[in-house]
């Protein structure tokens, strides 16, 4: 009767979580919701114009530097250049 006593290891072994990794990943996935709205909000808004889409993306990097300080250089390789090819289809810039 080893197998249960296994099983129940397992389990344990696969729920026990570091709280700094739960904190980390829920930061990580707000940052993704809201650069998600942000460039929804873009694309989609008919009426938004370029100072303001361009306020929203400077707001955008402000609050991801706020959750992730030392993380600039990883904003600017993942989200800028998808904001600016956003930027660039939808009014036309250069």
């Amino acid at each position: 009767m080893d197998i249960p006593k296994r099983a129940e290891q397992q389990s344990t072994q696969h729920t026990q979580y570091d709280p700094q990794e739960i904190d980390e990943a829920k930061k990580i996935r707000r940052l993704q919701m809201m650069m998600n709205m942000v460039m929804s909000v873009i694309s989609q808004d008919s009426e938004l114009t370029v100072e303001e889409a361009s306020e929203l993306v400077a707001n955008a990097k402000r609050a991801a530097l706020a959750m992730f300080p030392d993380k600039e250089f990883a904003y600017d390789i993942l989200y800028k250049p998808r904001l600016q090819r956003l930027m660039n289809e939808r009014f036309r810039l250069q």
